[in-house]
């Protein structure tokens, strides 16, 4: 009985940390993201290297993903994806994106994480506007190079499907989100466009970039 009530108070800490990621209004959450954006990839010294942007078919920025754990951990997170539409027409309006995933075994903290996946081709795409995958699993995903390392470290990441960047307190890290999954966001796409539309129908179809959305993908088209 102890035992149960131990994992029941573990199991209550983690739901109520990461629930409290999921109360930021949509506007602040765009500009959140936006700011992950300038920060990461601003510097070609030590930031994401322009070229591997300019190359993506998607994006996928989160901000601030939450871990806790407490005995059994957990993450949440809740961000933006903007693909490329054909013949130069630029970048689709963002649709919203959920994080999700756990992990099992002695473990006791909590973090926040900034995440940017690039998506480099087709299969990726499908997999990312499927309606659910796992980082790591169901795609083949490298940590992303950095600054000036990236013209020595592309060949040994040319086979990944997608990019995984995470930064934390200004330091770039591993795979953040490895084993993680990723879903559509309706309730966000419902607040950005007033009807729960699929990612798919947002970044393949003719929508129209909400207000609140401008300066966002203003930003990504910097780069």
């Amino acid at each position: 009985m102890m035992r149960f009530r131990g994992v029941l108070a573990c199991c209550s800490f983690i739901l109520v940390t990461l629930l409290g990621a999921g109360a930021i209004a949509d506007a602040e959450r765009l500009q959140s993201a936006l700011e992950v954006l300038t920060d990461m990839a601003g510097s070609q010294d030590r930031g994401i290297p322009n070229d591997l942007i300019q190359q993506a078919r998607c994006l996928v920025i989160i901000p601030g993903v939450k871990k806790a754990a407490l005995g059994f951990g957990g993450q949440y997170g809740r961000g933006y994806m903007t693909c490329r539409r054909p013949e130069g027409q630029g970048w689709s309006a963002p649709a919203g994106v959920r994080v999700e995933g756990g992990s099992v075994g002695f473990q006791i903290g909590a973090s926040e994480t900034d995440v940017i996946l690039i998506v480099r081709n087709q299969p990726g795409v499908d997999r990312l506007l499927s309606s659910r995958f796992t980082v790591g699993v169901d795609a083949a995903v490298a940590a992303g190079p950095v600054g000036r390392r990236a013209s020595a470290e592309t060949d040994a990441t040319m086979r990944a499907e997608i990019l995984a960047y995470s930064h934390s307190r200004g330091v770039f890290a591993g795979i953040a989100l490895q084993g993680a999954t990723l879903r559509d966001d309706t309730d966000e796409n419902q607040q950005l466009y007033g009807s729960a539309a699929s990612n798919r129908e947002i970044v393949t179809g003719n929508v129209a970039v909400p207000e609140d959305a401008k300066a966002f993908m203003a930003e990504v088209g910097k780069y």
